[in-house]
């Protein structure tokens, strides 16, 4: 069971959490929950760092941003046992995530589940910081936004676990964004395919990279909403019909670079190239012509990347 950060981001929102977890509990199942930061903690301290300084080293950031996941969970095991139900908090690394040097962005290479197993075994509830583990220097590192969800389907398909529950404020998947289109419908089923391309085409449902792992895990994903009980959206291999399911907008940012001859000026491409590479961005497309370089990204993307760029090929 993984929750996001919206469905714990106080301590009224935890007590829900927690009667969904027991209510699970007392059904004889072995619970692993996963929990994200709460609310905008994350957010907040992304700027409390910038306040600090100007170039955040990411080491660190991965240090000081994993705090939120560590944090809400402590706090849902210091309620769950209160409640009278056996329960442990474990962060990324104490839960045995291993993963590459790659901070911020980081990839799960293995997964020890001795010391998950061995707290089941005592009937507890084990409640793990999602979005982190930790590599072979003993650092800290974290996976990107929607990193939990990530979390949740590797440590499911680790456990070979029946089934993942992604929890969050919505109550599943929809044909399109329904804050936006009032004839918007949940769908009851979707491929595993279908919602990687949903995902990436940027509708904040599930980190694509879970449903990655889900898929070849062959772990059924079923995202459900926290604050009530109704069905959710089964994401798995099995789709009975072939039909449309969704319609999505997706906001991208496009930098071109103009001028006579830049198809030739390879030191300009190579120095934009490092550019991207240097700040993780996802292109869509790289288009370049005799007078001019065209950048299309997957995401709206930060202004100091448009000045880093500026400043390079200027120069």
């Amino acid at each position: 069971m993984k929750f996001g950060g919206s469905s714990v981001a106080d301590n009224e929102k935890l007590k829900t959490v927690a009667n969904k977890i027991i209510d699970l509990y007392n059904k004889e199942n072995n619970i692993v929950v996963v929990l994200s930061a709460q609310g905008k903690t994350t957010d907040n301290l992304i700027s409390q760092a910038k306040e600090l300084a100007s170039n955040l080293e990411i080491r660190e950031m991965d240090a000081l941003l994993s705090a939120g996941e560590q944090i809400s969970t402590a706090k849902l095991s210091i309620l769950l046992n209160n409640m009278g139900y056996p329960a442990i908090s474990l962060t990324g690394w104490q839960a045995g995530i291993y993963t590459n040097k790659t901070n911020q962005d980081a990839l799960i290479k293995t997964i020890d589940t001795s010391r998950i197993k061995e707290e089941l075994s005592q009937k507890k509830i084990v409640i793990i910081a999602g979005f982190q583990g930790i590599n072979e220097n003993m650092d800290i590192t974290t996976f990107g936004r929607g990193g939990s969800d990530t979390t949740a389907v590797a440590i499911a398909s680790a456990l070979k676990a029946k089934n993942c529950y992604i929890f969050s404020d919505v109550d599943g998947v929809y044909t399109t964004d329904p804050n936006k289109v009032e004839d918007a419908q949940k769908l009851s089923a979707l491929s595993y395919e279908e919602m990687l391309e949903i995902s990436s085409e940027g509708a904040k449902v599930l980190h694509n990279r879970c449903v990655e792992i889900g898929e070849k895990f062959k772990i059924p994903i079923i995202t459900k909403s926290t604050f009530n009980n109704k069905p959710g959206t089964v994401i798995s291999d099995i789709i009975e019909e072939n039909t449309i399911k969704s319609v999505v907008k997706k906001d991208v940012s496009r930098i071109s670079i103009i001028g006579n001859g830049i198809i030739r000026n390879l030191d300009a491409i190579r120095s934009i190239l490092d550019i991207i590479e240097k700040n993780k961005l996802d292109m869509l497309e790289f288009d370049v012509s005799e007078s001019k370089i065209s950048i299309t990204f997957k995401n709206v993307i930060d202004d100091k990347v448009l000045n880093e760029i500026h400043e390079s090929v200027l120069s």
